[in-house]
């Protein structure tokens, strides 16, 4: 195997798999490229290996600034190739000009294998969390003398956000917000789950996001104990909890957000139940820190739901990570240890769900600060109680 200065043309076998193109402007300056390949390659020391091969959206973006829906990267310690097929060939010369961008005419994996053929490799890392096992083996066979082994916690890179990114999240809430306080007013005792939904989906998409990031959940009455209940046809009636549930995407980067409103006549159980999550939050929210794990932070809420009795009527995790993938790293769970550094995004949404009667979630994003955090989420989180 040979190396290649990083940056100069790339020849491979006569089949001719890539052809290389110039770039111009990417949305990724040169020294954030630089710093994220800096972090890469400091990982990859780390686990022992010589390259490699992402193919995950997320990272690719976070590490090329590719968005694209189809490419391949191969990164080693001296060159960073992004791979794509003709469909993509001028997007990715644009978004990604610190690396070299080549044209496969053939399987991506397969020229993402020429790439490496040619690279003094003997180990290369993939994606083991995402690479499919007939694509793994597809990889190592095409590799022929260097191995092929899983790679845990490229992801990790993503979990702290630097300014830019930061940014697009702060905006990504506001659209969100500003989306759902158009149609809260459209929440009442009548209205149909599915009416209520297309029209927020409308409006995220008016307000300026890129596109719906997952299905707009509405679930109202007994339906709102769900926690993934997503719209149907069910007419709201009242006396109700509604939960609505909700994000936007700007920049590439998610939101997500979630308000549970009562129609009238609000009873003293619905204001007993919405009362106890809110507490919950608070206490999450005035507790979170970093150097706290996500097991400690998961702990915050959800002692105080167990303490009232509703220990098992919160059975999801306190929150997850959000940037370019709405989940993502780190998790505020029971089994999670890893340790919440400053300029983490993550979800606080306690929940309370009483099968057959309805169900309440507050969901709030927040950025982890050097002593605690910033709640994102602007919107109301008093009861709302719907009038007719």
């Amino acid at each position: 195997m040979k190396g290649r200065p990083h940056g100069r043309p790339l020849h491979v076998e006569s089949h001719h798999l890539l052809k290389y193109a110039t770039g111009c402007m990417s949305p990724l300056s040169s020294t954030i490229t630089a710093d994220r390949l800096t972090r890469l390659r400091a990982r990859l020391a780390d686990a022992g290996v010589e390259a490699v091969v992402l193919t995950k959206p997320e990272n690719l973006t976070y590490v090329t600034g590719f968005a694209g829906s189809a490419g391949v990267a191969v990164i080693s310690q001296t060159a960073a190739h992004l791979i794509v097929d003709f469909r993509y060939i001028e997007q990715a010369a644009s978004q990604a000009p610190h690396v070299a961008v080549g044209r496969a005419s053939g399987p991506l994996l397969d020229a993402a294998a020429a790439v490496l053929r040619q690279m003094p490799v003997h180990r290369v890392g993939v994606e083991g969390e995402v690479m499919p096992v007939a694509a793994f083996r597809r990889l190592q066979a095409a590799v022929e003398g260097a191995d092929v082994v899983p790679l845990d916690g490229v992801d990790h890179l993503r979990w702290q956000k630097d300014p830019e990114e930061l940014a697009a999240i702060r905006r990504a809430t506001e659209v969100a917000e500003a989306a759902f306080a158009d149609v809260l007013p459209l929440i009442r005792p009548g209205a149909v789950e599915r009416d209520i939904a297309v029209e927020l989906e409308c409006r995220l998409r008016r307000r300026g996001s890129e596109r719906v990031p997952f299905d707009v959940i509405v679930a109202s009455g007994p339906r709102s104990s769900l926690p993934h209940g997503v719209a149907s046809d069910r007419v709201i009636g009242a006396g109700e909890f509604v939960t609505v549930d909700f994000g936007a995407v700007v920049g590439g980067y998610h939101s997500d957000c979630t308000r549970t409103v009562v129609t009238e006549p609000a009873g003293d159980r619905h204001r007993e139940i919405y009362h106890l999550v809110l507490g919950a939050q608070q206490a999450a929210l005035d507790g979170l820190r970093p150097g706290m794990t996500g097991r400690e932070a998961d702990a915050l809420a959800r002692m105080v739901i167990a303490e009232a009795g509703y220990g098992d009527a919160f059975g999801h995790s306190l929150g997850h990570g959000v940037g370019l993938a709405v989940h993502e790293g780190p998790t505020l769970s029971p089994r999670e240890e890893a340790v919440l550094a400053p300029g983490a995004v993550v979800t606080v949404e306690p929940g309370v769900y009483l099968s057959g009667w309805g169900g309440v979630r507050i969901e709030d994003l927040v950025v982890l600060t050097e002593n605690g955090c910033e709640v994102l989420t602007r919107s109301p989180r008093s009861l709302h109680e719907v009038r007719a």
